[in-house]
């Protein structure tokens, strides 16, 4: 097996290619979501601090001081493309070796999600032509491209041989266990950042909250690019390979002391009913009852 690429190497290198969106004042309703560019003032008092998402009590405050526009890093926009020519949409009867496309639907809600603007795309390329067009049209309204190709068939080495026509492109096999390759690079004219996710969407959402989402938070330009991690117990003893780093979808109790790994990992379903990760290192090959982990808090799935 070739030298697989670490988790943090990859982000760190992910994270280079990105810098925070040039700021400008925003009429105050556009500002919600967004996050605020630099320190507010009441007189000498500070009341908003930079780095901060702007939500509703953000937007009253800054009403009561008199302010109808507020400094702001605006929306990412992040097209999320989907390329493989046995994919089909929802909605429509399946034939042969076909296959629902979901990938496109998950990132692009999930890009929503982190406060960017999400632009799905979903394209079946004959060859590299057709698909350098596609993705050519998408770079004036990208300030990140997110690709995902099909499993079972060559459509990550289509997106990838199209890439590398159009910038600097790098191919990794990351030490995540079933987990699968990624491009990463600039393209275009403006050097837009540009990630190729895995097929599967398992894989392509936990590498989503690994990567893409710190990417829009840097983006964003907000404080904290990561989720929460906790310390908890585990619930039921749990096991990864040797050397990989693992990402376990779990249930973290409402205390936030225990986590219950979920059964059958191979399933979707466990990303809808998760609300953490449970991180194993490398070196966690197994881990027992009682054992405290790493746990990567799913905050969004708090409502």
């Amino acid at each position: 097996m070739s030298e697989r690429t670490k988790v943090d190497e990859f982000l760190t290198s992910l994270i280079s290619i990105c810098k925070p969106l040039e700021s400008f004042d925003m009429p105050l309703l556009d500002a919600h979501g967004a996050t605020l560019a630099n320190d507010v003032h009441a007189g000498e008092r500070l009341v908003l601090r930079a780095g901060a998402r702007i939500r509703a009590t953000q937007i009253g405050l800054a009403a009561s001081i008199g302010l109808d526009h507020l400094p702001t890093r605006p929306h990412p926009r992040v097209v999320v493309l989907s390329a493989g020519p046995d994919l089909v949409e929802p909605g429509k009867p399946l034939t042969g070796d076909e296959e629902y496309e979901t990938n496109s639907w998950l990132l692009t809600t999930a890009v929503r999600e982190t406060g960017a603007i999400g632009y799905r795309v979903h394209s079946i390329p004959d060859d590299e032509e057709q698909l350098q067009r596609v993705i050519e049209d998408q770079l004036v309204r990208a300030d990140l491209i997110i690709i995902s190709g099909e499993r079972q068939d060559d459509s990550f080495d289509l997106i990838t041989r199209t890439l590398a026509k159009l910038g600097d492109i790098t191919t990794v096999d990351l030490a995540i266990e079933a987990s699968g390759r990624h491009n990463f690079g600039t393209i275009g004219p403006d050097r837009t950042p540009v990630v190729t996710l895995p097929g599967d969407p398992i894989s392509a959402y936990i590498s989503f909250e690994l990567f893409i989402r710190p990417m829009i938070r840097t983006l964003l330009g907000a404080s904290t690019i990561h989720r929460p991690a906790v310390k908890a117990k585990l619930e039921k003893p749990v096991a990864s390979m040797a050397g990989l780093r693992s990402y376990i979808r779990a249930i973290l109790s409402e205390d936030g002391t225990s986590v219950m790994p979920l059964p059958s990992q191979d399933e979707q379903s466990t990303l809808s009913d998760a609300n953490a990760f449970i991180a194993l290192s490398e070196s966690d090959i197994e881990k027992a009852i009682g054992q405290e982990v790493t746990v990567v808090v799913l905050e969004r799935r708090y409502i």
